[in-house]
């Protein structure tokens, strides 16, 4: 497992490791029952504190991605469609926020946007 977090991002660095973590669960690079590296071997490679690791593994067991076994380590559940439902749709309506931006930005109409949206869906159904 491959995480690159970045300090100039304005994504807190454990919020940089849930969601890659979560991205590498729900496409499959790392399977159900997978053991994920200790907090402290996670720490030590990436160069950060263990208790950011910590919050990290803490809010992926809170959100069921993952179940922390005492002594054993943290191993990821199988996944939840319902989990993986409100994780795209979460990326979704992120994504079409910053659409609404962009628009702003050109001064689009809703009718313009829309009109956008309706040729590229067409344009998916051909492909």
């Amino acid at each position: 497992m491959k995480i690159i977090i970045s300090n100039r991002s304005s994504t807190p660095i454990y919020e940089q490791i849930k969601q890659q973590i979560i991205e590498a669960i729900l496409s499959d690079d790392i399977k159900a029952d997978e053991l994920l590296p200790s907090i402290r071997q996670l720490a030590k490679d990436l160069k950060i504190s263990v208790i950011t690791t910590t919050r990290a593994y803490k809010d992926l067991e809170e959100e069921g991605y993952v179940v922390n076994v005492q002594g054993k380590g943290c191993y990821v559940l199988p996944k939840n469609d319902n989990l993986n439902y409100e994780h795209v749709m979460r990326k979704i309506e992120t994504l079409l926020f910053e659409v609404l931006d962009l628009r702003a930005r050109i001064k689009l109409s809703d009718e313009e946007l829309l009109e956008v949206m309706k040729t590229i869906l067409e344009e998916d159904k051909h492909e």
